[in-house]
């Protein structure tokens, strides 16, 4: 899976300030009112609350800033990969919530069938499992989670959103037809 983004800013979307080396700064994955589009919030850990609310968040990472050097490949910079963003969000930087959670969980049953990460153990008290990103050999916990119907419906819009949702064929009017001198309306089945 791979999305296209843009990469971090160099200055706060709030303030405007420019990024130094070693802030903290805080990501938003957001759904724009207008249109839908995937956008993007970059801002200072100490500006996080004066964010007006972007019409849906996805998620929200914090990372630490590192200036682009001059070499950077800014192609490569705009693929967010599912892995990345697996270890983005499962960073210990990055407090928890219910969609980065939600997504964490998702994305760990995703990787581990690729055989990216490996389940290692399940933390003393039950509540995360321990997973191993095979590359980096980084450890990852992930709050154990039931992975049933109601969960992926309540995170079924965050992945249409980041893989695109199922294209919507073009409405076509339903047929009318008399059962018994009663009009029915039939649904019309769609063409293969």
């Amino acid at each position: 899976m791979e999305l296209t983004l843009h990469p971090i800013s160099t200055q706060c979307c709030i303030s405007t300030r420019d990024f130094s080396e070693g802030d903290r700064v805080v990501c938003y994955l957001v759904r724009e009112a207008e249109g839908g589009a995937l956008g993007r919030r970059d801002l200072l850990e100490a500006e996080d609350r004066n964010l007006e609310n972007p019409h849906e968040v996805l998620c929200r990472w914090v990372v630490e800033y590192k200036p682009r050097k001059n070499e950077h490949n800014a192609d490569r910079a705009l693929k967010l990969t599912a892995e990345s963003l697996f270890l983005t969000l499962g960073d210990p930087l990055n407090p928890p919530s219910e969609a980065n959670t939600r997504l964490l969980q998702f994305l760990a049953l995703m990787l581990e069938r690729k055989k990216v990460i490996k389940p290692r153990r399940v933390t003393p008290d039950g509540a995360r499992t321990v997973f191993e990103h095979m590359p980096s050999h980084q450890m990852i916990e992930v709050p154990v989670g039931n992975l049933d119907m109601d969960f992926f419906v309540k995170i079924q819009s965050q992945l249409d959103v980041l893989v695109g949702g199922p294209k919507k064929n073009a409405e076509k009017p339903p047929v009318v037809a008399a059962v018994d001198g009663i009009p029915a309306t039939l649904p019309i089945a769609p063409a293969n």
